[in-house]
């Protein structure tokens, strides 16, 4: 099968587990959302971003390193996996007994019992990831797929059934720890055909992984403050409940972005390292990517754009109204970040992580008093636009590196941009008149505006874009 076959088909089975994925979560919170209250999100949004962190540290970019080296040294894999095992313990020590000082900051009390019971995330994560990271080097994305609904369909339904007994904001923290335990038991079932780790331990066998590691972990680290600064203010200056706000609105309109954008980065990444010195071809799948991720997000974000109003209240039940004008700010967020968001797979592709390094140190330099001036003048509000500022920055920035290493592509990139633009402003219009002449409130209404806006978007892209016949080519190389 050539490398395009196996795009294709790692492309659908991607986006079947994304799909399903999605749905679920989508369900979870929603319901969620009518059960809990916002201060109970504002405690899970805490737990969550100390797992992030500490997840920088527990892989070291292992994974990127393993697919760029194509890696198959059962000791030198044997090292790595025992690494990552003992790293995970000690995060664990590290958060368990950390919880009295994150109490103190947030003067959060129910901070405790949370952050305690996750921790055991790094009890059980380190035990399968290795696993992972060999599926998708060998391309295996139909066991990738698998893994991920599994584990999803799981952890949500323990989620809500927790829930509705009454356990609050402990039902997210269990109904994860579920989720990553299912996922680790299939990650070891379907990996073990590739690797069975030795009794073998030598730090000295895997400094190219990690000195590639290295600036992942610098990049890491700036990453997660440059994307969890606005989280790490509103959680201290604002308290919970404004971050159970915050929290919902970004889960709306970025997390689709990161569920779908994976979808192609995740199967490109070990395609394109394969063809790491073919410079001209890795500049047009660069283009590609580009044109295909545009195509994806923007009418999503567009749509969200002009029918938040309409979503929130539908969705989220009364009580989240805070959240439509802060939804508004990061569907522009969330269209900077998908366009910057293949620049990673290409700079691991070329071998420079370091790149990375230097552009989340730029924008953090950028972000940090943004977020602090503009949260303390203009609350929640400032802090979101605060976010939006420094990610077009970053995405400025972005487009420099990629010139750098691929050559000028932005022609190339505005004369594809254009008719996703275009099409996306006609759908926002159509889905305008509509909510002036007929309205916007209740279920048969919000159904009508996305039907409306994704048949606008639908046949402009079939007229202008996309023809049936290559529509049914696509068709056949995923079937």
């Amino acid at each position: 099968m050539s490398n395009a076959s196996k795009a294709m088909n790692g492309g659908k089975w991607i986006t079947i587990a994304t799909v399903i994925s999605t749905l679920f979560q989508f369900v979870q919170v929603a319901i969620l959302a009518r059960l809990l209250s916002p201060a109970d999100f504002g405690i899970v949004s805490i737990s969550n971003l100390i797992i992030a962190f500490f997840q920088i540290f527990a892989n070291l970019g292992f994974s990127n390193s393993i697919i760029y080296k194509q890696e198959s040294d059962r000791r030198v894999l044997s090292t790595l996996y025992f690494l990552n095992l003992i790293v995970g313990i000690v995060i664990f020590v590290i958060i368990y007994l950390s919880a009295p000082y994150i109490i103190t900051f947030y003067s959060e009390p129910k901070l405790e019992r949370v952050v305690k019971l996750a921790s055991y995330y790094f009890l059980i994560v380190y035990f399968g990831q290795l696993y992972l990271f060999l599926l998708e080097k060998e391309l295996r994305f139909r066991s990738v797929a698998i893994i991920d609904i599994a584990g999803t369909v799981i952890g949500s339904s323990v989620t809500i059934t927790l829930a509705y007994s009454g356990l609050e904001e402990l039902s997210l923290i269990i109904g994860s720890l579920v989720m990553q335990t299912v996922k680790t038991v299939l990650q070891v079932l379907f990996g073990v055909k590739f690797f069975i780790p030795t009794w073998f331990f030598s730090l000295r066998d895997i400094k190219e992984h990690l000195r590639f590691g290295i600036f992942n972990l610098g990049d890491g680290l700036l990453g997660f403050v440059q994307s969890n600064a606005d989280t790490i203010f509103i959680g201290g200056m604002l308290g919970v409940k404004m971050l159970g706000y915050y929290t919902i609105a970004v889960q709306l309109a970025i997390f689709p972005i990161g569920k779908l954008n994976p979808i192609i980065l995740q199967v490109a990444y070990p395609i394109l390292a394969k063809m790491k010195d073919n410079h001209e071809n890795l500049k047009q799948s660069y283009l590609k990517i580009l044109d295909f991720i545009s195509y994806c997000n923007l009418p999503l974000l567009a749509g969200l754009y002009i029918t938040a109003d309409s979503v929130v209240p539908l969705f989220y039940g009364p009580g989240w109204e805070q959240t439509i004008g802060l939804i508004k700010i990061f569907v522009f967020v969330g269209a900077f970040t998908c366009l910057s968001h293949p620049l990673f797979t290409l700079a691991f592709t070329k071998g420079k992580p370091n790149l990375l390094f230097y552009l989340n140190l730029g924008t953090l330099i950028v972000k940090l008093p943004l977020v602090y001036f503009l949260g303390t003048y203009y609350q929640v509000t400032g802090i979101a636009t605060a976010f939006l500022l420094a990610t077009f920055l970053n995405l400025v920035i972005n487009f420099v590196i990629v010139h750098y290493l691929i050559g000028d592509f932005m022609g190339v990139f505005l004369n594809n941009m254009a008719k996703p633009l275009v099409f996306c402003v006609i759908m926002v219009g159509a889905v305008a008149l509509y909510k002036t002449l007929v309205g916007y409130e209740g279920l048969a209404n919000t159904i009508a505006e996305v039907l409306v806006g994704g048949a606008t978007y639908v046949a402009l892209t079939l007229a202008y874009k996309l023809s049936f016949a290559e529509i049914k080519a696509y068709r056949q190389a995923l079937l």
